[in-house]
């Protein structure tokens, strides 16, 4: 076994790892989680009677029920046996003894070499408790071994890097290459192909890499001579290593057969949702497919429950603007609006003012297209055009049901604003979204659609504007005196005498070498009061309906993002880009 191997642990630790045998050292484990708060007892009994049908080692089983999470067990793991945890740092740049170790072992044994240190080879593995790996290796380069525990997904896309050509995309293009018949004439053929276990795995790393990455988006983007794979993160689209050419068609049918799509339809757009287990947690992913010169384009939204934190403070939005919306989310009837672009996190805001409003005494119902996340305890409709189901339709009937808060996913129109109106005049608190600029520009957006001056300020308790900037990284940021040109350009000192601080992103491996980690909500709040009440009557545009919220207190945009840029937490060229100011 591995007996003779230097494994760099405490030697207690080795024997007691050597005599007891992986099994005994997973249940090993497990108590330890159990001691650390980190399982509870039902889950455990739950997961012995599946790996007792299974035949399969408990800590395994825990991973793939989605009750203990691939970094968790991972810790566990190093801490029992005393060896470090390897971090993506850790993983080199080039891969070690290329020519004695080949991919499809490493791939197999889930082991990446990672150093020669002090004579020995540092091997990063999946499963500490397998003997059999390092003594392998350790025979195959000659070196003592001295293991260390890594996290599964971080080894594979270790493997993917320093191995291009994968086991998986290997026997793919092998599958692929079998008939030169074009795949996209035969339906069937590319069923067949779409079921194929080297497509099943390729399409499955590429999703399970977006979910551990915590990517928001997945782009498939078929050319002439390749199939581009992009993952968008933090609002910017980063390209990925492209599968195989051959593979395009096959893919893109494996989607849509997971999505419950036709498979034989690629002349039309399609949408679509599917659900996946990865790393033991089932995730959401919302699909769009739609065809284009060379192909259909698909695009995968991640919509995973458990990366996302419905808490106001977590999201970045101010403490004056959480209050303000607090109270008038606490007020018993009225509209309250949130405005913004596409994708400036409108929905995760009203997500997360709906779950601090969910209660035993609340009834909310939902009108979303589509519906993003599954909220406990609240009604939940989705929109379907296609039978006449709209926002409007829904929202007439959903007064009947007796709610007392209602969430309209959006207001495109005058029929769907009417009604919202009528709704919060009848006593119903309304959240919903509009798409403008800022949240002076929402009050003429709903005079333009035709609502009437006296009706918005009649129901109009507040509108919140967001945009999402790229948070800084806290791991490697670098600090640096402000030029006097953007001191005096951004006109500084009205928010505090100097000296002033910018940051700005370096890049490191704990941000993927883009200096930002996560994103954060830059937010204004505009509170309707008399004054304002008055423009409104007066048919005033949305410059001076904004000058007077911001005299009576407001905070502009932009204003609340150099505040963010000056306390460190992101950049001022992040600022500009996402409020687009000509500032």
């Amino acid at each position: 076994m591995v007996a003779n191997l230097d494994l760099d642990v405490a030697p207690d630790a080795v024997d007691l790892a050597m005599a007891r045998g992986p099994d005994a050292m997973a249940a090993a484990v497990v108590d330890r989680l159990l001691r650390q708060g980190l399982l509870d007892g039902n889950a455990l009994e739950r997961a012995r009677r599946v790996a007792a049908e299974s035949g399969n080692r408990l800590d395994g089983v825990l991973v793939q029920l989605g009750l203990v999470k691939e970094r968790g067990l991972a810790e566990a793991q190093a801490a029992l046996l005393g060896i470090p945890l390897a971090t993506r740092a850790r993983f080199p740049d080039a891969p070690l003894f290329a020519d004695r170790l080949k991919a499809k072992f490493l791939q197999k044994a889930r082991a990446v070499p990672l150093a020669v240190e002090g004579g020995r080879l540092a091997l990063a593995v999946a499963d500490p408790f397998d003997g059999f790996t390092p003594a392998a290796i350790g025979t195959a380069v000659g070196l003592p071994v001295a293991i260390e525990v890594a996290v599964p997904i971080e080894i594979e896309a270790a493997l993917d890097r320093l191995y291009p050509q994968s086991d998986a995309a290997d026997q793919a293009t092998t599958a692929g290459a079998q008939d030169e018949q074009p795949l996209e004439d035969d339906a069937e053929r590319l069923k067949d192909l779409a079921s194929e276990a080297p497509v099943i795995r390729l399409v499955n790393q590429i999703i399970g890499r977006a979910v551990e990455t915590q990517a928001s988006d997945i782009h498939f983007e078929p050319f002439a001579d390749r199939l581009r794979l992009r993952y968008r993160y933090d609002g910017i689209l980063h390209e990925a290593e492209s599968p195989p050419s051959r593979l395009t068609a096959a893919i893109i049918s494996r989607i849509k057969i997971m999505s419950r799509l036709d498979i034989a339809e690629r002349r039309l757009p399609q949408d679509g949702r599917l659900q996946m287990a990865v790393r033991g947690q089932e995730v959401d992913f919302r699909v769009s497919i739609v065809p284009s010169l060379f192909g259909e384009t698909v695009v995968l939204r991640v919509l995973d429950r458990h990366a996302v934190e419905f808490d106001f403070v977590k999201l970045g939005i101010q403490r004056s603007v959480i209050d303000q919306l607090s109270v008038a989310l606490e007020l018993p009837n009225g509209i309250v609006l949130v405005t913004g672009p596409t994708g400036s996190g409108k929905t995760t805001t009203l997500y997360t003012g709906l779950l601090r409003l969910n209660s035993t005494v609340r009834k909310i119902v939902t009108i979303e297209d589509p519906i993003e996340y599954q909220l406990t305890g609240i009604n939940q409709i989705q929109v379907k055009p296609q039978i006449d189901l709209s926002f409007a339709n829904l929202l007439r009937s959903i007064l009947r049901q007796d709610p007392d808060v209602i969430m309209v996913g959006e207001i495109r129109d005058l029929e769907t604003a009417q009604i919202a109106v009528q709704a919060a005049l009848t006593g119903h608190l309304v959240l919903s979204t509009i798409h403008t600029n800022s949240a002076a520009a929402t009050i003429t957006r709903l005079r333009d659609m035709g609502l009437e001056d006296y009706l918005v300020t009649a129901v109009l308790r507040g509108v919140l504007a967001q945009r999402l900037v790229r948070r800084l990284c806290l791991e490697c940021r670098r600090a640096a005196p402000a030029p006097i040109e953007m001191i005096e350009r951004f006109e500084l000192p009205r928010f505090g005498p100097g000296p002033f601080t910018l940051w700005h992103p370096v890049g490191c491996p704990n941000c993927r070498g883009t200096g930002y980690r996560g994103r954060l909500a830059i937010a204004e709040f505009l509170t309707p009061n008399d004054d304002i009440g008055h423009l409104i009557f007066s048919r005033a545009d949305h410059i001076e309906i904004e000058r007077e919220a911001v005299a009576a207190g407001m905070v502009p945009l932009f204003d609340a993002g150099l505040i963010a840029a000056l306390n460190g937490e992101t950049t001022i060229e992040e600022v500009v880009r996402s409020i687009r100011t000509e500032a």
